[in-house]
């Protein structure tokens, strides 16, 4: 590719957490609206094993109501526990109607935390309205190994019920499965070695110790975007593995790794640096 044509694959994060509630069919659909083509999302476990999309496996006191409106207060929240109610309880939240006060472009609407089979479901056939091809999804699998067993089922079980719903959803060919928890990488390289994972990272350690730490490399590495150098920019380069910083919103953070030739870029403003069409 030349100087000319390149420019980075644009991920929504959490749709467009700028824009629209994040983790919500709104949120989704107005980034493919918008043009994004990768749409990055969060998946977490309910008590009856579907598979939820939220950042956190608790409903948010930031930005999530009870089933009767009432605020969630700080110290609350984790009682609220996705992992231990089932679906239908946890539909009946929302996270939707409360700005996040981070986000002052974000409109609010009422909104609930979506199946993963939902969003692609309704994302495929709104390309097919849109004339557009079907959007990529890098998938981040919320996983700690503190809240196994808590929060989450074990990493195996955490990774079979999201793969499940993959291949049902006929999305696996277009799916990156990221996290922060090298467990499951392992458990993903091992059982499907063509898979592309990304590790993410927000540490000061070096790429070299992940790596070791992980077994393989990774077809993409999704740092915090402050913790890239023009050297570990090099570094992957030399070893083919994408870089795809997270969370850019600022211009002059764009335009500082848009020198480092980024494969892509994690954005809560999709629409701050999505190219002309």
């Amino acid at each position: 590719m030349s100087d000319s044509a390149y420019y980075p694959v644009i991920h929504g994060h959490r749709g467009c957490r700028g824009l629209r509630p994040e983790n919500t069919l709104s949120a989704f659909r107005y980034a493919v609206q918008l043009g994004v083509e990768v749409i990055e999302l969060d998946v977490v476990v309910s008590a009856d094993n579907r598979v939820v999309v939220s950042h956190e496996p608790w409903m948010s006191a930031t930005i999530c109501r009870t089933p009767a409106g009432l605020p969630i207060s700080p110290a609350e929240q984790y009682a609220h526990n996705l992992y231990a109610l089932p679906y239908a309880e946890i539909r009946r939240y929302d996270c939707g109607l409360t700005r996040h006060p981070a986000f002052l472009e974000q409109q609010p609407e009422p909104a609930y935390k979506p199946l993963l089979s939902e969003v692609v479901h309704n994302l495929d056939s709104l390309a097919g309205e849109l004339g557009r091809a079907p959007v990529r999804y890098s998938i981040e699998l919320k996983s700690d190994p503190a809240a196994d067993g808590l929060f989450q089922p074990l990493p195996g079980r955490f990774l079979e019920l999201v793969l499940q719903e993959l291949r049902a959803s006929q999305v696996l060919p277009r799916t990156t499965l990221l996290c922060f928890d090298k467990r499951i990488l392992q458990l993903a390289h091992r059982q499907l070695p063509m898979l592309p994972l990304c590790l993410l990272v927000e540490d000061v350690q070096p790429f070299s110790q992940h790596l070791e730490q992980l077994g393989f490399t990774p077809a993409v590495y999704g740092p915090q975007h402050h913790l890239v150098t023009p050297e570990l920019a090099a570094e992957l380069a030399g070893l083919a593995v994408q870089l795809v910083p997270w969370t850019v919103n600022d211009p002059g953070d764009f335009k500082r790794l848009l020198a480092l030739r980024p494969a892509g870029i994690t954005t809560d403003y999709p629409n701050r640096f999505l190219p002309a069409r």
